[in-house]
């Protein structure tokens, strides 16, 4: 039996107008699109959702509009991360989770944590949490990795902690992981590049940027390669790889952005700090999903 958070989970944008209001229409297509495309899950307000710019109301009105969109179709995950553990925990009691299958929450970013730190972290948002967490490892962002020890302690002790977003790009400790992971926790690729690899040594999929612009060829390589097809799957990644290169060029999410207005499904506004990408990369990366379609 897969996983609930097996295949391929989307980690959602956040459309916004020219005026920097969010984009509630282009929220509502880009919800279809995903559904529409064959992804497994939705995730919302995670980094490329540029959470770090919304409001707190911002994002219970995006939370609450995909919720409405959905109507149920597809289990939902709410980001929910941060360095202040203790706003964190208070921040439980702002949100309806009525609806929301997990939150995703990234490890303490800038306070650069001890293990020790961010196993107690994780404790304290585990008791407050009315919901199964999914740790996200992503130390790129955060300039602290999570253990393979740390996981591994976190994925013993509580139940409610049922998976980990792995986007430290080291197959070594995704191994450890997945070697001595208690039944039932799932480990998710947080790196595009590498899914087929991921999933080929036991993982069980990926939360993706690129899935935003190419769900229903990104979730066919998922599914190919979760059920040991990976002649196909490896065909799929070679096919998508220099668009996932381009997407990143410029940073995140202004790649994927810039291919989603391409494709018709909502705008590439960012907020600032963010700007959008040259148009040297707007036009590779349109040229590249012309080929790809």
């Amino acid at each position: 039996m897969q996983h609930k958070f097996s295949g391929l989970g989307v980690a959602m944008v956040t459309p916004f107008n020219s005026d920097d209001t969010v984009d509630f229409a282009g929220l509502a297509r880009l919800t279809e699109y995903l559904i529409a495309g064959g992804v497994d899950y939705l995730v919302v307000q995670g980094t490329t959702g540029e959470s770090a710019t919304l409001t707190k109301d911002e994002k219970i009105d995006v939370l609450e509009h995909v919720k409405d969109v959905n109507n149920s179709r597809l289990p939902i995950v709410f980001g929910h991360g941060g360095n202040n553990t203790a706003e964190l925990v208070n921040g439980f009691k702002k949100y309806d989770f009525e609806g929301v299958d997990a939150i995703l929450s990234a490890s303490p970013y800038y306070n650069k944590p001890t293990q020790e730190g961010i196993y107690l972290h994780y404790k304290a948002l585990s008791e407050a949490s009315p919901v199964p967490i999914i740790l996200y490892n992503v130390p790129g962002r955060t300039a602290s990795n999570v253990s393979a020890a740390t996981t591994l302690r976190l994925a013993n002790d509580f139940k409610n902690i049922i998976a980990i977003k792995e986007a430290s790009g080291n197959l070594g400790q995704i191994s450890q992981i997945l070697k001595q992971r208690p039944k039932g926790f799932a480990v998710i690729s947080g790196d595009d590049p590498l899914v087929v690899p991921h999933i080929a040594i036991g993982g069980d999929g990926v939360i993706s940027v690129i899935g935003n612009a190419t769900p229903k060829v990104f979730s066919k390589m998922v599914k190919d390669a979760l059920k040991g097809d990976f002649a196909a799957a490896a065909k799929t990644h070679l096919l998508v790889l220099d668009l996932i290169d381009l997407l990143f060029v410029e940073g995140n999410p202004g790649g994927i952005k810039a291919a989603l207005e391409i494709k018709k499904v909502c705008g590439a506004a960012l907020r600032l700090p963010l700007a959008g990408v040259s148009k040297a990369t707007y036009d590779a990366i349109a040229k590249e999903i012309k080929d790809l379609d």
